[in-house]
């Protein structure tokens, strides 16, 4: 959840209502995914799809790595703006909500560029030699520090990474915190903003999104 959507439901409302207007896919995927999943608000939001989008669309990437596809709302997003020769990986570990991503990929004009991988992001990472345009990261937030030194150097000069909820809930200003998620999203924020090789900002978008580019 957002920290408009939580305190500011108007404000919310009237970033989403002016905001391009998401694809008819998109949207029986974000209501289905409410209906038949347990922890709905796990999927990128609406005003977050669209940034991602936006950001594809600019890049025009060939090659894309999602971490965590969840229902694939964020992989549809993502492929949006895919070269017309591109392709994105995306990497899950549930096998029981495998069905409700592969049905829309199935289904989407993308389906043929979108590789849909029940794997552990840690093992894809080591073995591949892949070299990736634009890279988006939202599952398993206490390896997020293992992820970025991971896909450091799988990355060229201009390309693009992306992790959501670096805010936390606002539980990054805690000074001392016990949660160890808490803890390695905020050595993440910590490790990116002093590494010279990357210029960065957090953007305040729903939970928080740190844009990444490459030197």
């Amino acid at each position: 959840m957002s920290f408009f959507e939580e305190n500011y439901p108007e404000m919310d409302r009237y970033l989403e209502i002016h905001a391009s207007r998401e694809p008819e896919i998109l949207k029986r995927l974000r209501q289905e995914t409410y209906r038949k999943t347990t922890q709905p608000h796990m999927i990128s939001g609406y005003q977050q799809g669209r940034l991602l989008t936006i950001i594809s669309k600019m890049m025009r990437p060939k090659m894309v790595l999602e971490i965590g596809t969840f229902t694939g709302y964020a992989t549809l997003c993502l492929a949006e703006g895919l070269h017309k020769d591109g392709k994105i990986i995306t990497l899950d570990v549930n096998e029981e909500l495998e069905y409700l991503p592969r049905k829309y990929f199935n289904e989407s004009e993308f389906s043929a560029q979108i590789d849909f991988r029940i794997q552990d992001a840690k093992d894809f990472l080591k073995e591949t030699d892949m070299v990736f345009d634009l890279v988006f990261i939202d599952a398993d937030k206490e390896n997020y520090v293992e992820y970025f030194n991971l896909i450091t150097p799988k990355l060229r000069s201009g390309s693009v990474v992306l992790f959501d909820n670096v805010l936390w809930y606002g539980k990054v200003l805690d000074e001392s915190p016990k949660q160890k998620s808490t803890q390695k999203i905020k050595e993440l924020n910590d490790l990116v903003a002093a590494d010279t090789d990357f210029e960065n900002l957090i953007l305040p978008l729903r939970d928080g999104v740190n844009l990444i580019r490459k030197i």
